[in-house]
């Protein structure tokens, strides 16, 4: 009696293992979607992704912290909170972003993307949030001022970006120019200000920012329009996402009633933004 209210006891136990780690393995989902307020308020965390080097778009400003902070941030977060989940935000190159939204690893982008027809391939896009132009940076004494002016010149780019469509645009049009990748603005500006680049293509409120701090450097925008289709930038999400459907009624609320104006006012007004 007494060893069959062992086996018995341990036969529970065995249950009780089983059935624990059956739970911890239903919990293990890698999706970004899945993560648990960390504040206990059962709201959904949603992952950002995002290219923080590409002010006022979304930036560190590190004189004062560590945060990410710009006008795609603050884009997120009234969305976010309006369709009642919380978010978090993490920095990856370029680059790397779509592939990021591809293995699940963040659940949505907002980068200052343009929904190009490539990238349509792999990922949906909501409607257009904000529309610029494009802009040659170089050095202030220097001869480049036009389209033109590249043809014999070594021009940076942001790796996978709309700006290296446009360079690419260009050299197929007949301008015969060199073309330089890197994965961070900041690192182009460097080349351009070290003489490596002749030039750089970068979007122009973007620009404006490193033209406002570097009096070395001069901007000239981009007249006339490229092959590059669908300039201005959109949120992107995984394929056949529900949040794509989400998000796009909220933008629309949000450019009817007047609140997206007021964080491009607060963000792009006077350039000041970096």
């Amino acid at each position: 009696m007494k060893n069959s209210k062992q086996l018995m006891l341990m036969f529970a136990m065995i249950m009780m293992i089983g059935i624990l780690a059956a739970c911890g393995t239903s919990n293990n989902d890698d999706s970004a979607s899945n993560k648990e307020s960390a504040n206990g308020d059962g709201k959904k965390v949603l992952m950002m992704g995002t290219s923080a080097d590409y002010p006022p778009f979304e930036y560190v400003e590190t004189a004062k912290s560590d945060d990410i902070i710009g006008f795609d941030i603050d884009v997120a977060r009234a969305i976010t909170e309006k369709l009642g989940y919380e978010f978090k935000v993490k920095d990856i190159d370029f680059n790397g972003l779509v592939p990021s939204l591809e293995n699940g690893t963040v659940d949505f982008v907002l980068s200052g993307m343009s929904p190009t027809a490539d990238r349509k391939k792999t990922v949906d896009f909501s409607d257009i949030y904000y529309k610029s132009n494009h802009m040659i940076v170089t050095k202030a004494d220097g001869e480049i001022k036009d389209v033109k002016d590249l043809n014999g010149a070594t021009v940076g780019v942001q790796l996978a970006s709309i700006q290296e469509g446009i360079a690419k645009d260009l050299k197929k049009d007949g301008i015969d120019l060199t073309i330089e990748n890197r994965n961070r603005i900041p690192d182009i500006v460097q080349e351009i200000k070290a003489g490596r680049f002749d030039a750089a293509i970068i979007e122009d409120t973007v620009a404006k920012g490193y033209l406002a701090d570097n009096s070395d450097l001069a901007g000239y925008v981009i007249d006339g329009k490229t092959k590059t289709e669908e300039a201005g930038s959109a949120i992107a999400f995984q394929k056949d996402s529900e949040l794509t459907e989400k998000f796009n009624t909220e933008l629309k609320k949000m450019m009817e009633n007047g609140e997206m104006e007021k964080l491009i006012l607060k963000w792009f007004s006077g350039e000041t933004a970096k």
